[in-house]
């Protein structure tokens, strides 16, 4: 994905930040286990937060082990992994495979066609597992690419897209808690879209690709207005989070929900200034 939905890390406990990463060196183990290197190459934080969520409301199962890998070759490092971190791992893949998938059939980028080339195969079986999720990503990745090839400026439109897809994903299972699940997942998909156009805008201008937000850059209070937009966008998130009936690792959740959400923002406002 985008690597917006993270922690900020500074601000966490010690017990918590040595947590969230093995949560993280759990998905990484994940993807090696079940897809290869080529599905380790898929690895984005934004999915750890989906597992802690899952497994504090599920109450999930989790098994602690220690393994050396490629970044970490002399000193085993805490992973933690559980029936969710499995989960996440085919999410993971399947949104990566389809957005290689629309990189080459949209801008002809071969570095999308041999990513695609080297995922599909590996994707199918996670496609079958999971027909309900895998549908809805993919019409709406294909709708996101048919917005975005027609140069649509409103923004709701595309950001809806992700919305939809991020919503279906979050629901791991269908029961009581899918509503509040959904509109999660909607909403941190809006905002996930809307900061990444927010972050890319001088590089999608510079390199001449689409993005939503070029006519709105010229108009007064630019700034302010993104701001407020992505800020009630993740308060409705919120909303939604705050409604479960959560015990475990919540303050690692809210950390990410409420402070490390914005890190690239203000890592993007410092650097401008």
């Amino acid at each position: 994905m985008f690597g917006y939905v993270t922690a900020n890390e500074p601000e966490l406990k010690v017990k918590d930040y040595h947590k969230y990463k093995a949560y993280y060196c759990g998905l990484c183990q994940s993807l090696k286990r079940q897809y290869g290197s080529a599905g380790q190459l898929t690895l984005a934080y934004d999915m750890t937060f989906v597992i802690i969520l899952l497994t504090s409301l599920y109450e999930s199962e989790t098994k602690a082990e220690s393994h050396r890998c490629k970044m970490h070759p002399l000193k085993p490092q805490p992973m933690l992994e559980n029936e969710i971190t499995e989960y996440a791992a085919d999410m993971n893949l399947i949104m990566a495979y389809y957005h290689l998938e629309d990189d080459w059939k949209d801008e002809k980028k071969v570095a999308g066609l041999l990513g695609s080339m080297a995922l599909k195969r590996k994707v199918e079986k996670a496609i079958r597992k999971y027909p309900r999720q895998s549908r809805v990503i993919r019409e709406e990745m294909a709708k996101l690419s048919e917005y975005e090839s027609q140069g649509i400026q409103e923004v709701d439109y595309p950001a809806g897209c992700f919305g939809r897809l991020m919503e279906e994903m979050m629901v791991y299972k269908e029961d009581c808690w899918e509503q509040q699940l959904r509109g999660i997942g909607f909403y941190l998909g809006k905002y996930i879209y809307l900061m990444d156009a927010f972050m890319d805008l001088e590089e999608d201008k510079r390199k001449g690709c689409f993005n939503p937000l070029k006519e709105w850059e010229g108009r007064d209070g630019y700034d302010e207005t993104i701001k407020k937009i992505l800020d009630h966008t993740i308060r409705m998130a919120i909303v939604e989070f705050e409604k479960l009936p959560l015990e475990q690792d919540v303050a690692i959740l809210r950390n990410i929900l409420y402070e490390g959400v914005w890190t690239a923002y203000e890592r993007k406002q410092n650097h401008d200034e």
